[in-house]
């Protein structure tokens, strides 16, 4: 199948599905794509990795040398050849070794022309080697495509000043994979107010994932600080729950609590302040969570023995108010198949009282 038997290119894909969910995460992350049938199942193996992206730069570099190429030229050019999707230094190579306007355009005229993902990608890594302002709305709306294009398009935005503001954009629009990329490349830039404000709040989706960067958040946004002084609301504590549930059973993914010095700090004012909180579905099961992995192996949450059952006992004080049975007995849906797969969580904190 050519590029032009599909029905629309890469870019009009994300675009046309952005604009029916224009504030979430593009439903199975755009999946599938319109160049479905000539990629799927494709993978690649056995490949000494150094040399990974080596006979793209080849073909970039064939390119470059003819004058009267145009862009469009390579619109089929990369099909068969490995094409990473992460920054990969030979094709940056060939981007700087290359006239800075004709990279500039090839990489443009690619991300929104091109069919094939192949292209795409090359395109998007051109333009993460230089490009101009005018180019945000081009590589945030293919970024929307996240698991594929997410690393690329956060290595691109990540690379000019004011980049927090267009990674928050694109950062609360994607998930799984792609929410990874793009969270780290924002926690680089946490200085800026907003963008702190929404690693603290928003971050974390609930995803296994979000293990690969909760403790990163936790640290360059100080979640201790904001936690610990004045900065609490009630989103800044629901969301203080689901990173410690997460950084309790991250381990091999990312910055566990035991790990995280300020885990003892965080845990105890967190604590304190979700006595506070209405009761929600899922506020219960964090606490019941965290509750849980305090009482089955302190140390690894960094805590002691007694500092850990004086929290237990604490969160269990609040769980165990009528309303927030309620709350727990109305579990449904994923949330009543989570705590029937659990029953070990009831068991264990059944032990600290009327649980």
């Amino acid at each position: 199948m050519s590029a032009a038997q599909h029905d629309n290119t890469l870019y009009d894909h994300a675009l046309r599905l952005h604009e029916l969910t224009p504030d979430e995460p593009l439903p199975r992350d755009g999946q599938p794509f319109p160049d479905e049938q000539r990629h799927g199942g494709r993978r690649w193996r056995g490949e000494d990795p150094r040399f990974i992206g080596a006979d793209v730069a080849v073909l970039l570099d064939r390119h470059f040398a003819d004058a009267a190429a145009p862009p469009s030229a390579l619109a089929e050019a990369f099909h068969d050849v490995h094409v990473p999707i992460h920054p990969n230094e030979h094709i940056e190579a060939a981007a700087l070794r290359a006239d800075r306007q004709r990279v500039w355009e090839t990489g443009r005229w690619l991300v929104r022309h091109a069919a094939d993902r192949c292209a795409v990608t090359v395109g998007l890594a051109l333009l993460a080697a230089d490009w101009h302002e005018e180019d945000i709305p081009l590589i945030r709306t293919i970024g929307l495509l996240s698991n594929h294009f997410g690393p690329l398009a956060a290595r691109a935005l990540d690379r000019r000043e004011g980049a927090a503001e267009t990674l928050l954009w694109l950062a609360q629009r994607v998930a799984g994979w792609g929410r990874v990329y793009v969270v780290r490349s924002l926690a680089r830039h946490w200085t800026a107010p907003q963008a702190r404000r929404w690693l603290l709040r928003h971050s974390c989706d609930g995803d296994y994932l979000n293990g690969y960067f909760a403790g990163q958040v936790a640290t360059v946004a100080q979640l201790h600080h904001a936690i610990t002084t004045g900065e609490t609301d009630d989103e800044l504590i629901e969301h203080t729950g689901r990173l410690l549930v997460i950084m309790a059973d991250c381990e091999g993914m990312g910055t566990t609590l035991q790990h995280y010095p300020p885990a003892f700090a965080v845990l105890t004012a967190h604590a304190t302040h979700f006595a506070r909180l209405e009761p929600s579905t899922r506020r219960y099961i964090d606490a019941a969570v965290i509750a849980d992995r305090l009482a089955a192996d302190p140390e690894k949450r960094g805590c002691t023995a007694a500092q850990a059952d004086d929290l237990v006992r604490r969160y269990l004080d609040v769980l165990n108010r009528p309303e927030w049975c309620a709350a727990g007995a109305a579990m449904d849906g994923e949330y009543a198949t989570w705590f029937a797969d659990h029953e070990a969580v009831r068991l264990r904190l059944r032990a600290f009282g009327d649980y």
